[in-house]
């Protein structure tokens, strides 16, 4: 027998995990991740702002910081100028948590 093949011990291992963790963790870490993405968000326009018009800190803070958020300033820009629906974020969130 092939080592993925359907019915095997560890087949029905592997499944059974992936139903634990869809049952269980699946949520929180979506969770986790929207959470990371709103502070990485609020970071970027701390510090880069005044890209889109929203001057916060001196620029020679921004200035500073520049070379670690370059790779970043793209999707930001994108996903801060993106018209949203007001309840879009609260679709799937943790209520009973």
């Amino acid at each position: 027998m092939r080592q993925g093949e359907a019915g095997t011990p560890r087949s029905m291992l592997a499944g059974l995990r992936e139903f634990l963790y869809g049952m269980t963790g699946h949520e929180f870490a979506h969770q986790a991740l929207a959470s990371r993405a709103s502070l990485e968000t609020i970071f970027l326009a701390v510090t880069v702002g005044d890209m889109i018009g929203l001057p916060i800190i001196p620029p020679y803070y921004s200035l500073r910081l520049l070379p670690f958020v370059v790779p970043s300033i793209a999707t930001w820009k994108r996903r801060a100028l993106r018209a949203r629906d007001v309840m879009e974020s609260h679709d799937y969130e943790l209520h009973g948590v």
